[in-house]
């Protein structure tokens, strides 16, 4: 059977070569002499480093593959509008080894300006939600389906939503956290690939290859509806009672 460290190696490897293609890279050379096949113990080429460095090391192995990830999100232009209207990509932020995934669904203006998800008002408040629940916004991660801010906020196109798929669905191979909260219909229906509405959705849990998953409503809804708090606690209370994590009875 494979060993974890061999798997971690195979998908390290997979994962550079799927990089150097997407650079244009067609072909790698071949040693051409018996000295270049003779490489010295200890002695590793660039790519053999940073692959053995991100093996070695648990947390930096994941962190080292999300900067991969990063780096090709910032020269990526296969939404033309976006890539033209953007101040910067919106990555990601927090633990790359999180139990648990928040999900929202495009970078606002303060996101793209500052280059961070969830940094304004719904931001703000999504902090509240997570402190809330006794954790702190450096225990999870936070990521949105769309890398990019759609121009004067409008809704994520389905074109848009799948050409970021790709890059999505990779952070969440990277991080395999246990659960994802998703944040607002868009979140939750591209991420579920259902069309059923939020008010559905939430209060019970759906997989996403193997990932528990568990949809609720954005805090920028919250911020116009302050009634919708009540669930969305209801929500946070039965993830944090999923998750094993007791959080006191006066939180509201």
């Amino acid at each position: 059977m494979e060993s974890q460290k061999d798997g971690a190696v195979r998908r390290a490897l997979l994962q550079k070569l799927e990089s150097l293609q997407r650079s244009g890279v067609a072909q790698l050379s071949r040693p051409t002499a018996l000295s270049d096949l003779a490489q010295p113990v200890g002695q590793l080429t660039s790519e053999e480093d940073e692959v053995e460095t991100m093996v070695d090391s648990p947390a930096g192995n994941q962190a080292s593959q999300l900067a991969i990830i990063r780096k090709e999100v910032e020269g990526c232009t296969k939404c033309r509008e976006l890539a033209t209207t953007r101040t910067q990509t919106v990555f990601g932020i927090g633990n790359p080894d999180a139990r648990l995934c928040f999900l929202g669904e495009a970078p606002g203006a303060d996101e793209d300006r500052q280059g961070e998800p969830f940094v304004g008002r719904a931001g703000q408040l999504l902090t509240k939600i997570i402190e809330a629940c006794t954790l702190k916004r450096e225990d999870v991660y936070i990521l949105n389906i769309l890398k990019c801010r759609p121009p004067g906020n409008r809704n994520p196109s389905s074109e848009e939503a799948e050409n970021c798929g790709e890059f999505l669905h990779r952070q969440f191979d990277v991080i395999q956290p246990e659960y994802i909260c998703c944040l607002g219909s868009i979140a939750a229906t591209n991420l579920l690939q259902t069309t059923e509405p939020i008010g559905k959705l939430r209060g019970r849990f759906h997989l996403y290859r193997g990932i528990k998953v568990l949809a609720t409503y954005h805090p920028a809804y919250l911020l116009r509806n302050p009634p919708a708090k009540r669930q969305v606690w209801d929500d946070m209370k039965l993830l944090m009672n999923e998750m094993g994590i007791g959080i006191p009875s006066n939180n509201s």
